[in-house]
């Protein structure tokens, strides 16, 4: 459990582990089992009021996809709120389009790596 994370979080968690999308599953694919640099993620995974789509806690490290909707003004001031609100615990949040999972895998898995080898 994560600190802070209201309960009900956990079972919202499960539910959309059993409805994900195709690009989060096919990121998902390519994380699960430690298969990137040996590094654990979990996905869908509750951290305070909010619901990541992956962690890594050893990179305090969270992975978002956006979907298009993610484009609006409206969603853009929420996702730039939840940034912050992540932050506040450490957390670097780096966030890719569906489009980037689903067309260019591997250079988004570069980004992660990237990402680790700065830390």
């Amino acid at each position: 459990m994560f600190k802070g994370a209201p309960t009900g979080s956990f079972l919202k968690a499960k539910e959309l582990r059993g409805n994900m999308t195709e690009a989060e599953l096919i990121l998902w694919e390519k994380l699960k089992g430690n298969q990137l640099n040996n590094l654990k993620f979990r996905r869908q995974h509750p951290i305070g009021v909010y619901i990541a789509d992956f962690y890594c806690h050893a990179l305090k490290l969270i992975i978002e996809i956006d979907g298009d909707y993610h484009n609006t003004i409206e969603q853009k001031k929420l996702d730039e709120e939840r940034t912050k609100y992540l932050e506040d615990f450490q957390i670097k949040v780096l966030r890719f389009t569906n489009h980037e999972i689903l067309t260019q895998v591997d250079e988004v898995l570069n980004e992660i790596v990237k990402y680790q080898n700065s830390k």
